[in-house]
C-alpha cells in the first residue's frame, strides 16, 4: 500500500520557543548530505517555526542549532562530529543553548551521538522529523538529552509546515525509502522501503507551491523511475512528468535520481513531449566495469547504461546529462578502472560527482575482501577527476555563441564588481554567471534572463553578450519579470515587516501550508 493522505499534524506552539523574557528563540538548520536532505531541512525549518521559534538572523549566534546528517558519504559524518565538537564550546558559553542531530546518521547511529558528544540535546531519526519541537521541549524540561528514532515512517513528511530557501524553485517528495539493495548503500536500512505518495498529493503539493510563487519544482525520491510500484502502475512516473505540463504558471520541472535498471522508454517520451520537463538528467553509473556493477549488485550493465544516455539524446539533443561514480570499490582491478574511465569519454556528461569508496559499516561491501589502499584509490581517483574535468569543459566550450534563458539565484555564484554579474541556472541546469549592461535594472532572483554564452570553465558558463568586450558588440540580453521574482519581492517586504504590494492580477495568497491542499478548481 502506498501511504495514504492523512490530515498534517497539529504542531502547537511550544513553551521551549520562548526566551524568559517571552521573545521567540531562534535556530538555524545545518544540512549535511543530499537533496533529499536539503528538502527535510525545509520541513525541519518549517515545524521550528510553526511552533513559535524564529530563523536566527545570525546563524552563529542562534538558540537552537539543528544538524541534519547523512550516512552515505564517511566524510559526512566526520563533518558532524567537527561540527558538535566546535559546539561543545559555544554551548559552554552561552546558556540555554540547544543542539539537535537528525537525519540519516542518527537513524543509524542513535545512542552513539550522544555518547560521542554528551552536550547534544536531542537526536532523532528520518522517521520522526516532526516531533523535534516536541522533544526540544522535554530535553529543556527534564534538562537530559531526548533521543527518539522510530523505526517505520508513519507521517510522510510532506504533510509538516515548511519553511522554503527559495522563493521560485521548490522540492517535492514523490517517495521515500528504497527497494534497491547496493551493496555500498546505507539508505534501505534508513529510510526503509520505497512508500509511493498518491498522485493527486503530489500534484496538490505542486499547485500550492506554484500559487505561492514558484515557478520550478525538482521531484524527489531514492529511485523516482520505480515511481507506482506500490499501486501497481509502472508507467507512473512518466505519466507524472506529464501531469506536470498542464500546471499553468510552472516553468521548470526537474527530478532526481532515476535508476538506470528501471529506465524506461515512456519516460524518455515523457521528458522530450512535456514543455515543462527541462533537458538534463541525472543518471547514476557508479562503475564502467560490469563485474564492480555486479558486486555493487546494480542490475544493469555498461552496454544499458550506454544505449540508455542513446536514447535520450536521441529524443532530446541538447541534454545535458550528469552522473555519480565511485572510485575503489573493493576487488576493483586496474582493468575495471579502465572500464569506467572508457565508459565516462564515451558517455560525455557534462559534470559528474566522483566519491572515493569509504567503508559504510552495516553495508555488505564493508565486509568484502579486497578492501584497497588509500593511494590506489587516491590514484584512480585524480585520473577520473582529470578526465571529467576535460570532458566539462568540452562540453561547456560546445555551449558558446547559445541562447540560454537564465534562472535567476539568490545565493549561487557571487556578484563581480567590474562586470556586475549575477548567476543563475540554464534550462539544463548549467550554473551561468552573466554581466547586466551599464544602466540596466537588476534581475530579483526568480526572474528570467535572455543572454548568449561567451565563455566557458569547466563547472560554469559565462554570458557577457550584454557588454562590448574589445571588438565585439552587445548581443542578447533581456529580463523578463516573472511571478517568482514579485514572491521575492514580498518576502524581502516581509521580512522588513513591509507588506508588499500583489503584482497586477496576483490573486495567489501570501502564505500557504504545503501539507496535502485539496487541487484547486479552474
Amino acid at each position: 500500500m502506498s501511504l495514504t493522505a492523512v490530515a498534517p499534524p497539529e504542531i502547537a506552539p511550544s513553551p521551549a520557543a520562548l526566551r524568559q523574557d517571552g521573545s521567540p528563540r531562534s535556530f538555524t538548520v545545518r544540512t549535511l548530505g543530499c537533496q533529499m536532505n536539503v528538502h527535510d531541512s525545509e520541513r525541519l525549518s518549517g515545524s521550528l517555526e510553526a511552533a513559535g521559534y524564529v530563523a536566527a538572523d545570525d546563524a552563529d549566534a542562534a538558540d537552537v542549532v539543528v544538524i541534519n546528517t547523512c550516512a552515505v558519504r564517511e566524510n559526512a559524518a566526520n563533518k558532524l562530529y567537527g561540527n558538535l565538537g566546535q559546539l561543545a564550546n559555544v554551548k559552554r558559553e552561552r546558556e540555554g543553548m540547544q543542539i539537535a542531530v537528525g537525519g540519516c546518521l542518527a537513524q543509524k547511529d542513535q545512542g552513539v551521538i550522544v555518547e560521542k558528544a554528551p552536550w547534544v540535546d536531542v537526536v532523532f531519526g528520518t522517521h520522526n522529523m516532526g516531533s523535534l519541537p516536541a522533544l526540544l521541549e522535554r530535553a529543556r524540561h527534564n534538562s537530559e538529552a531526548q533521543v527518539e528514532i522510530l523505526e517505520a515512517l508513519e507521517v510522510f513528511p510532506s504533510t509538516l509546515p515548511t519553511k522554503r530557501d527559495s522563493a521560485s524553485s521548490g522540492w517535492v517528495s514523490i517517495s521515500v525509502g528504497c527497494n534497491n539493495t547496493c551493496t555500498f548503500c546505507i539508505v534501505p536500512s534508513l529510510r526503509g522501503k520505497e512508500k509511493d505518495r498518491r498522485p493527486g498529493d503530489i500534484l496538490a503539493e505542486v499547485q500550492a507551491l506554484v500559487d505561492d510563487g514558484a515557478i520550478e519544482v525538482t521531484l524527489l525520491g531514492q529511485n523516482v523511475n520505480t515511481y507506482g510500484v506500490e499501486f501497481g502502475d509502472r508507467q507512473a512516473f512518466g505519466k507524472l512528468l506529464r501531469a506536470m505540463g498542464d500546471i499553468e504558471g510552472l516553468e521548470r520541472v526537474r527530478f532526481t535520481s532515476p535508476h538506470p535498471a528501471a529506465f524506461t522508454q515512456d519516460v524518455i517520451d515523457a521528458m522530450a513531449e512535456t514543455h515543462n520537463v527541462m533537458p538534463v538528467l541525472h543518471m547514476p553509473l557508479q562503475s564502467g566495469s560490469d563485474t564492480v556493477l555486479k558486486a555493487m549488485r546494480r542490475s544493469y550493465r555498461s552496454k544499458k547504461f550506454l544505449g540508455i544516455l542513446d536514447a535520450v539524446r536521441e529524443s532530446i539533443p541538447n541534454a545535458a546529462i550528469t552522473t555519480d561514480i565511485i572510485v575503489g570499490f573493493p576487488g576493483e582491478t586496474d582493468a575495471d578502472f579502465e572500464d569506467t574511465m572508457r565508459v565516462v569519454e564515451q558517455s560525455r556528461f557534462s559534470s559528474a560527482f566522483t566519491f572515493q569508496y569509504s567503508i559504510r559499516p552495516g553495508t555488505p561491501a564493508a565486509e568484502m575482501e579486497g578492501q584497497l589502499p588509500k593511494a590506489v584509490v587516491q590514484e584512480r581517483y585524480e585520473r577520473l577527476l582529470a578526465l571529467q574535468e576535460r570532458i566539462s569543459l568540452e562540453e561547456n566550450q560546445a555551449q558558446i555563441g547559445r541562447t540560454v534563458e537564465v534562472l535567476v539565484s539568490a545565493g549561487e555564484g557571487k556578484k563581480d564588481a567590474a562586470t556586475r554579474r549575477f548567476s543563475g541556472r540554464a534550462a539544463d541546469n548549467r550554473l551561468v554567471h552573466f554581466a547586466l549592461p551599464e544602466g540596466a535594472d537588476e534581475p530579483r532572483p526568480g526572474d528570467m534572463v535572455t543572454v548568449d554564452v561567451t565563455a566557458a570553465a569547466p563547472h560554469f558558463l559565462i554570458a557577457d553578450s550584454a557588454v562590448a568586450v574589445g571588438d565585439r558588440a552587445p548581443g542578447t540580453f533581456a529580463i523578463r519579470r516573472t511571478r517568482a521574482g514579485d514572491a521575492w519581492d514580498r518576502r524581502q517586504a516581509d521580512s522588513c515587516g513591509v507588506p508588499a504590494p500583489a503584482a497586477s492580477g496576483d490573486t495567489a495568497p501570501r502564505a500557504v501550508s504545503l501539507g496535502l491542499p485539496a487541487i484547486r478548481t479552474r
